[in-house]
């Protein structure tokens, strides 16, 4: 590219005297650019901080992988068997057996009121690496599940849960189980019932977690589902890297073989993050309409360009400028035009996703999104695709208006009126 190309483009670029309205429309697509890139940046961003949160949140309560045993009902036999076993994978930081059921939580003497929730009975067993950070936290200390004074089995509760039910720390009430049926003196079946106290309660920022969640020992679930002290509902196991769950889940199924099944988080909440994915994927193609309206404004202001300056065009070729060097005078305008938006788009859409993270400046309800706040991740390759993209659009715009630029006949150009 020679300076001539460069000085031409920038005096076209300009605003001479009595031609405000090119400079107008100059103005008004670098505008456009510049708010399509930074719309993108920043719902991308937004979404993608989205899926983080959730992920991050899901992760706190769920373990990696799920080992649980092919039966008529949802109990492992011998645990500590198979957790030897999967100890000795490469991978694998930590394995721990858990108790699960769906029970009800009975408040008042009489019953007056019970709300369904998902018990999770787990091990804590401080020699055992905990298989999530909800079990971490509880090994810590850092939740309360010891036995109380009172020597009823310990419960924790979601504060959403607690909140429902007007319970507090202290609280008594009644756990359900449908799963551990006795045979009445009439031929029916009867419920079985445990009274538990609560020692605490938790957080996890998922709405869906702390109105249904409800967590006490091994031992006191085991009691409650008619499960014997070797037996659990399954294994939760922790690997050293969340993304390769999927991965670890075929190897550990190969290696267990029948009659075990691994699951991972991943597959447990596919739907999820591809409802995610999907939207993400939905919005990026709405706002990057924007690029394009950006993209049609610099043809037009490119094709006033050339209207306008027809018989400079015409004196330059006469003067011994190519055709290729008017095309490339017409392309460097439009380049420069997406390159200057792109880059400033690039610079507000940062700061934007910056500033809603930091400063978490818009508030969403978490009982619907599992979020308080409008969160915003920035992935560097994203950045780039979004800034590549708007460049390259730009370029095209730039062809169409160039090549007839380039096309003028010197003749017909000067005589041009």
């Amino acid at each position: 590219m020679s300076d001539i190309n460069w000085f031409i483009a920038r005096h076209y670029l300009r605003s001479g005297k009595g031609r405000g309205f090119l400079s107008l429309i100059t103005w008004i697509a670098l505008g456009g650019v510049v708010l399509g890139v930074a719309a993108l940046i920043t719902v991308i961003s937004v979404m993608s901080g989205m899926q983080g949160e959730l992920r991050s949140k899901i992760l706190e309560s769920t373990p990696h992988l799920y080992v649980l045993e092919y039966a008529t009902s949802l109990e492992l036999q011998n645990y500590e068997r198979v957790i030897d076993t999967l100890l000795t994978i490469d991978g694998i930081t930590g394995a721990a057996p858990f108790a699960l059921s769906n029970v009800s939580l009975v408040r008042g003497e009489q019953g007056q009121y019970s709300q369904p929730a998902y018990l999770y009975g787990i091990d804590i067993d401080t020699t055992r690496i905990a298989a999530t950070d909800m079990e971490r936290q509880i090994i810590d200390g850092s939740l309360d599940l010891e036995p109380p004074e009172s020597g009823l089995y310990p419960l924790l509760l979601g504060t959403e849960l607690a909140t429902r039910m007007g319970l507090f720390t202290g609280d008594t009430m009644i756990v359900m189980s449908m799963e551990n049926l006795k045979p009445d003196v009439f031929g029916g079946f009867q419920p079985t019932l445990r009274q538990f106290e609560i020692t605490g309660t938790f957080t996890t920022g998922m709405y869906e977690y702390d109105v249904a969640n409800i967590y006490t020992t091994l031992e006191a679930a085991q009691d409650l589902l008619g499960l014997s002290p070797e037996d659990a509902s399954g294994i939760g196991v922790r690997t050293d890297d969340p993304e390769r769950a999927e991965e670890l889940a075929q190897q550990v199924g190969d290696i267990l073989g029948y009659p075990y099944s691994v699951e991972s988080w991943i597959r447990r909440n596919r739907a999820l993050f591809n409802a995610l994915q999907l939207e993400k994927i939905a919005l990026a193609l709405i706002v990057f309409l924007i690029v394009l309206v950006a993209a049609f404004n610099i043809v037009s202001t490119l094709v006033m360009v050339v209207s306008d300056r027809t018989r400079e065009i015409g004196i330059l070729r006469t003067m011994g400028m190519t055709q290729k060097g008017i095309l490339r005078v017409f392309v460097i305008q439009g380049v420069w035009i997406g390159a200057i938006g792109t880059a400033a788009g690039a610079v507000l859409g940062i700061g934007l996703s910056w500033a809603l993270e930091r400063f978490e400046l818009i508030k969403i309800p978490g009982d619907v999104y599992g979020v308080s706040h409008l969160p915003a991740a920035m992935n560097p390759v994203d950045i780039t695709v979004i800034i590549v993209a708007s460049i390259a659009v730009s370029f095209l715009a730039t062809i169409h208006p160039a090549r007839q630029a380039s096309r003028l006949e010197p003749v017909d150009a000067i005589r041009h009126d």
